[in-house]
């Protein structure tokens, strides 16, 4: 039987992640710009035209092994989420662990923004476009966690809401700002108390557009 008929009988998940799973050991070794699509699908096992079938260029690959070494980040910060009291104090927290996904100085994730910051960003990019739902739907639970406690209006939509938090952890943990240091927990808790929650207690407001 041929690699690339082994390889299409395997469930596409299971291809997926050999294949993001080949990038990440790839990126360790040589970084983003050496790193081709011809050793990724040699390092995973499979031709190149299955791996187009999965991943259509290098930045949409490159960009999903990003999202994934983040989501991964994201899931061994799940026991220090679950251990705070307060939806406030956990956007506040999960800003901090965010921004540790790209400032921990032995993270892979940081090696690359620093050593290659263009070729990151671009990549980055691209991966981005599937950061916010799989972001949002990690917060998913403690949304409704917060709801169940009346931390949030019962009118809200709390699949909304769980994107907004998601945007607004992007935003604070890595668009610079004027007004606020988002290495500081006591400005991102208080930015967080002031202009976030107050908006997630109140009831969400009409859809009516404002007259002219």
């Amino acid at each position: 039987m041929s690699e690339s008929t082994t390889a299409q009988q395997r469930p596409t998940g299971t291809v997926s992640a050999r294949l993001l799973d080949a990038t990440e050991k790839l990126l360790a070794d040589k970084g983003i710009r050496s790193t081709t699509m011809q050793e990724v699908a040699e390092t995973a096992g499979v031709s190149r035209a299955w791996l187009y079938r999965h991943f259509p260029d290098k930045p949409t690959l490159i960009g999903a092994a990003i999202v994934r070494l983040n989501e991964s980040f994201w899931a061994d910060a799940v026991t220090e989420l679950d251990g705070i009291e307060g939806f406030d104090r956990q956007i506040a927290s999960g800003v901090r662990i965010g921004r540790g996904a790209y400032d921990d100085p032995g993270a892979l994730l940081m090696r690359l923004r620093t050593t290659e910051p263009e070729d990151f960003d671009a990549c980055a990019g691209v991966g981005v476009s599937g950061l916010v739902p799989d972001l949002a739907a990690f917060w998913r639970p403690y949304v409704d966690a917060a709801a169940e406690r009346g931390e949030i209006h019962p009118d809200h939509d709390l699949a909304e809401v769980a994107e907004w938090v998601a945007r607004v952890l992007i935003s604070l943990g890595t668009v610079p700002s004027d007004t606020i240091d988002p290495d500081d927990a006591d400005q991102v808790l208080r930015h967080v108390r002031r202009y976030v929650m107050p908006g997630l207690r109140a009831a969400p407001a009409g859809d009516a557009s404002p007259a002219g």
